[in-house]
């Protein structure tokens, strides 16, 4: 494990309504899971491998999900508490939220 375990990529899985942190070689340290309903991405759970806590895993998790919602022009509704934290932290996302 790397001192810095930032992940590479964030890529959706489409099988899995999951969102998924993966680092260089290929190892996914946490995952994002939605569903999506009215057009919005729900996020119910998140969830970083306790090996990769505290890295910043998470946090580079829901920034490129949050991304990749803004890219496909649908909002975000955060159930998961992880996600609704980093979005009352993070204002830049605001636009996103539907309540």
């Amino acid at each position: 494990m790397s001192e810095n375990a930032d992940p590479q990529t964030v890529e959706v899985v489409e099988t899995e309504d999951r969102f998924e942190a993966r680092l260089p070689d290929g190892t996914v340290p946490g995952f994002a899971e939605f569903v999506v309903q009215d057009g919005d991405v729900v996020f119910t759970h998140t969830e970083v491998d306790p090996a990769y806590e505290g890295q910043g895993v998470g946090s580079a998790l829901v920034a490129g999900a949050l991304e990749q919602v803004r890219a496909s022009g649908r909002g975000v509704v955060a159930l998961c508490p992880f996600v609704k934290a980093y979005l009352a932290r993070h204002r830049e996302y605001e636009d996103l939220v539907r309540r």
